[in-house]
């Protein structure tokens, strides 16, 4: 269930626990912040609420900002809901969210408008005009409204803090392991697939094209992906995410070609999960040699997902 932060909330959801926080890429990190709401709204018979901000802060402030999203709203609430959440909460940012000082955003919005009896934040989290709220605050001015809360500290892999910034810097770097071991998940990209100049399938690799949208920009490059289909159907194959240098004009795009498949996927919202990463894009002086070696991808890929 998604609930926006400007609507009113619903009589069912009032009283919850509310974990509060952006969980873009819903790594370790914010998993750990959602699991102790979760476990704690159960403790109390209350509901289970994981927050998210879209558009997320970065984009009002900058908005020239490059593409950085690790999640879509959509792919957001459907990781809250396997975490066991009772519904996604939704603060639009906006001038007006960006002006709330912190002490109305607990007060009146937190406490009064959303009715949350408990908040669970990370220890690093900061909210409010020039972000002059943090957890002492949350603290301080919750406990004169009744809203308890608690923050969780940071997750540490390899000694170091998980973070979506090491995600995407594993991403730009053409290592999706090491972002899926952060994501506990693989990076995955969703949208519709679109008509595309139809050249794949005359060269028998057809493949589904998706715009890349607000996504962060993986290494241009080629991948060992999977395609999960809206059915639950799970494809493997081999994907090129980049501008297609080899044809003219370049158009930025992400295109799966899934192992003997033949089906229509046109009009599908299907998700691609990048699993390795095979080599960076390159330009190619015919159309044989860029065949001859999608084909070679096409083994190693096979390979590596076996």
């Amino acid at each position: 269930m998604r609930v926006h932060a400007n609507e009113p909330m619903p009589e069912a959801l009032r009283g919850g626990v509310i974990a509060l926080g952006n969980f873009d890429g819903f790594h370790l990190g914010h998993q750990a912040v959602a699991g102790e709401a979760v476990r704690w709204s159960r403790e109390q018979g209350r509901p289970a609420i994981i927050a998210t901000f879209d558009p997320h802060p970065v984009r009002h402030f900058k908005p020239d900002a490059p593409p950085f999203r690790l999640t879509t709203l959509d792919q957001r609430e459907a990781l809250f809901t396997e975490a066991g959440a009772d519904a996604m909460l939704v603060f639009g940012f906006d001038g007006a969210m960006a002006a709330m000082p912190a002490e109305a955003f607990v007060r009146d919005l937190l406490s009064d408008r959303l009715g949350a009896a408990a908040v669970v934040t990370g220890e690093d989290f900061t909210f409010g005009r020039a972000r002059g709220g943090n957890v002492g605050v949350l603290r301080d001015v919750g406990a004169a409204v009744g809203l308890e809360t608690r923050a969780v500290g940071p997750v540490l892999l390899d000694g170091e803090v998980v973070s979506s910034s090491r995600i995407r810097e594993a991403l730009v770097a053409g290592d999706p392991q090491e972002a899926a071991r952060l994501l506990t998940r693989p990076f995955a990209i969703r949208g519709p697939v679109q008509h595309g100049d139809k050249v794949g399938r005359t060269i028998n690799f057809p493949t589904a094209n998706l715009d890349i949208g607000s996504y962060l920009r993986p290494r241009y490059g080629i991948y060992a992906v999977t395609g999960h289909l809206p059915d639950g159907c799970v494809l493997k194959g081999a994907a090129n995410i980049g501008i297609r240098p080899t044809f003219d004009p370049p158009k930025e795009l992400l295109e799966p070609h899934f192992f003997d498949f033949s089906g229509d996927l046109y009009g599908q919202e299907i998700e691609v999960a990048f699993h390795h990463f095979l080599r960076g894009e390159a330009k190619f002086d015919s159309l044989d040699a860029l065949v001859a070696q999608m084909g070679r991808d096409c083994d190693e890929a096979r390979r590596l997902l076996a």
